[in-house]
């Protein structure tokens, strides 16, 4: 996909999440999210390339600019979307999927560094179309399943299947009631060390 493509899609993506968006030219100008984004993708073209350091000077200039820090070793797939982004952080070794929605003051952080080497998956993995909502924290090696949604202001410290719901501090995990949410997960049984 060209760069220009690119940038068409994650302004459309911008518009298509926020309401509150007038016109392309708005959120291509205004939107901290969407900067901190297209910074990212140059940050870690670089830190992909071995420039470590012209990657993070890059990144902490990005975060002075939009209040939004992702470092540039994150893997981040396509059309993520931070609505007012002040106070996001995606770690290091933080993989999102495609279509993943973050509020502000989300951190996606490990931890602790107790017996973690450099090199070692700390951050979580988010799956396709995942949600979080204002304030989340969501800590350590963990993977949060396609199609979830994490409420605001919850803490998340274990794994979560597929198209749950995860409430409170620490979050508990729900599923999702919809007969939309039941077809879309076509038929998926949740293992045992899910339940609550």
């Amino acid at each position: 996909m060209s760069v220009l493509a690119r940038v068409r899609e994650d302004v459309a993506n911008a518009r298509r999440h926020d309401p509150a968006s007038r016109s392309n030219a708005e959120v291509f100008l205004a939107y901290s999210g969407v900067h901190a984004v297209w910074a990212y993708r140059l940050t870690h073209r670089l830190w992909i390339g071995r420039c470590y350091l012209a990657a993070r000077l890059l990144s902490q200039f990005a975060r002075f600019l939009t209040g939004i820090e992702i470092h540039p070793g994150a893997t981040i797939g396509r059309r993520l979307f931070i609505d007012h982004g002040m106070g996001v952080v995606i770690g290091e070794t933080a993989v999102l999927g495609d279509d993943v929605m973050l509020y502000h003051g989300v951190t996606l952080g490990g931890k602790s560094r107790h017996g973690i080497t450099p090199g070692d998956k700390r951050h979580p993995t988010l799956g396709n179309g995942v949600t979080v909502g204002a304030g989340a924290q969501v800590l350590g090696d963990i993977t949060v399943g396609e199609g979830s949604t994490i409420g605001a202001n919850s803490v998340v410290t274990k794994s979560a299947p597929p198209f749950s719901l995860l409430v409170g501090l620490p979050a508990k995990v729900r599923p999702v009631k919809s007969s939309t949410t039941e077809s879309a997960r076509g038929g998926i049984s949740w293992p045992e060390d899910y339940s609550v």
